[in-house]
């Protein structure tokens, strides 16, 4: 099954049927009055807007080939273009709750904000752990969500933009600050180089010339790290149990899988756009990562 796009805010508000948004291009929703209907259930979703989630028993959210549990209450963080689905809870005694933040993008145009918005590690599928949330930091974050409720429902004048931004941007830095607290056993060093590796080879499979300059290797990764080889397969291998082969590799599945379930791209054409110049070399380390082959992988979405 091919992803379903979700280009606006207010279809968004339409499929989960809800009324349409106070603004087209920020809404913050009440999670419980929320529905889904029993053909969405499964159904993956590409969002063409940023969502910022904190939300509880609504089930299970698959996004970045991660599973994150619900039942606890958490935050997730997604940015346009990413892909996921919900299962829903199948407790008829607990109800979800919560709220999301929608965010389009052309909300952040001409400001500071719509380039550093991206600089946010929570929002690349880097981070595999959503966030977990005391009390106290729970009722700050809702505090932020409703203040930019109360500012884009109000009468808006020439103001209301440049407050809302500060607010998200107020609400952003305290997510930084408690994933930071989420991740105090790790060291903030060794922590950037991954996101700059997720950068780096975001970049590379985004190229439009990756099918003339082929996959990035170790050295070409660690030269621009400013890393020895050895020193970077080491240290990501003691932060994720992957080396730096193994990184390059689970990005490039990870790209293919995307072109396989959102693209009619042959096998072949997709072989040639990730670098390969031979289509049996991808489906060769295509079939070895994931037990299936291209076609079985695309077929199963069928």
């Amino acid at each position: 099954m091919k992803p379903k796009k979700i280009n606006t805010i207010s279809e968004f508000h339409q499929i989960r049927g809800l009324p349409g948004p106070a603004h087209p291009l920020i809404s913050l929703i009440d999670y419980s009055k929320t529905t889904i209907r029993p053909e969405h259930i499964g159904q993956r979703w590409l969002l063409n807007f940023y969502s910022i989630g904190l939300k509880r028993n609504v089930g299970t959210l698959r996004y970045g080939q991660q599973d994150y549990d619900f039942d606890e209450g958490l935050m997730s963080f997604i940015s346009p273009g990413q892909i996921l689905s919900i299962v829903p809870n199948n407790k008829p005694d607990v109800k979800p709750s919560g709220w999301i933040l929608l965010i389009h993008p052309d909300f952040l145009w001409n400001s500071t904000l719509a380039g550093k918005i991206r600089e946010y590690d929570f929002f690349g599928y880097v981070i595999n752990e959503a966030l977990f949330l005391s009390e106290k930091e729970e009722s700050t974050i809702r505090g932020i969500f409703q203040q930019i409720r109360m500012e884009y429902q109000g009468n808006t004048d020439q103001f209301s933009q440049d407050i809302i931004l500060s607010q998200i941007e107020v609400l952003l830095n305290y997510c930084e600050r408690f994933y930071q607290r989420q991740f105090t056993t790790r060291k903030k060093s060794s922590h950037q180089v991954l996101v700059r590796l997720e950068n780096i080879l975001e970049e590379y499979f985004s190229s439009e010339n990756l099918s003339e300059s082929g996959l990035p290797s170790v050295l070409d990764l660690s030269q621009q790290l400013n890393l020895s080889p050895n020193y970077l397969s080491s240290l990501l291998k003691s932060l994720t149990g992957l080396n730096t082969q193994q990184h390059i590799h689970e990005k490039l599945i990870t790209k293919a899988k995307e072109k396989l379930s959102t693209s009619d791209l042959t096998v072949s054409e997709i072989a040639f756009q990730l670098g390969f110049e031979y289509s049996q070399s991808f489906s060769k380390l295509f079939k070895a990562k994931t037990n299936q082959s291209p076609l079985e992988f695309r077929q199963s979405f069928n």
